[in-house]
């Protein structure tokens, strides 16, 4: 997996340019809301979707298995953002606890096991009272029943990567236990879902 995300980034670097997205921005602007000031980003690629949060005053980490990613990070953005190199599947990386966490067109990429490890290893990063927000692809999108079936809504679309497609249904299964409280379905490069999850006293795995 670590080579096809090497050589996948090689021949894409910067495709999505260097603004964040949307969701990020709605993110940021949900963690200023709630004065959310240490920010970990598993995935965070070359940055794009991390600086908005560094330059509002958050401080953040990341997390990358791509070197060549994190190269163009560092000359874009330069040290102020911290980034752990390794897959998201070896988390934690550090032992540091978050009040904010931010994962971007990360979690469709894996199967059932990974996604539900990456859930409860990000909540267990989650300081209490605080929020995690995930975006991921609709059943929506175009690419949806394409490629190879591997499981339900799970398929070989291209290149070797996988997908999972969600819906409202397969959110509340997987997130429910984590603090769910809102789901927002809106555009990016594909239909995604914008789903927040908050660390509360009454809410969260063990």
């Amino acid at each position: 997996m670590a080579e096809i995300w090497e050589n996948t980034f090689r021949r894409r670097q910067a495709i999505w340019g260097f603004e964040p997205a949307h969701s990020a921005v709605l993110a940021n602007d949900f963690f200023l809301e709630k004065a959310v000031k240490k920010i970990l980003v598993p995935g965070i690629g070359y940055g794009r979707n991390a600086h908005v949060f560094a330059r509002n005053g958050m401080e953040v980490t990341g997390i990358e298995i791509s070197g060549t990613a994190i190269e163009l990070a560092r000359r874009q953005y330069g040290t102020s953002i911290a980034i752990f190199q390794g897959s998201v599947t070896d988390m934690p990386f550090d032992a540091a606890v978050y009040d904010g966490i931010f994962c971007y067109g990360l979690i469709h990429l894996f199967d059932r096991q990974e996604r539900a490890k990456l859930i409860q290893d990000c909540y267990r990063q989650l300081a209490d009272g605080g929020y995690m927000l995930f975006t991921a692809i609709s059943k929506q999108a175009r690419t949806y029943g394409q490629g190879r079936l591997i499981s339900k809504d799970y398929y070989e679309v291209f290149d070797g990567i996988r997908m999972f497609f969600y819906d409202q249904d397969s959110i509340d299964e997987e997130f429910g236990d984590a603090g769910l409280f809102e789901t927002m379905r809106i555009e990016e490069e594909y239909p995604f879902f914008l789903i927040k999850c908050h660390k509360g006293s009454d809410s969260g795995q063990a």
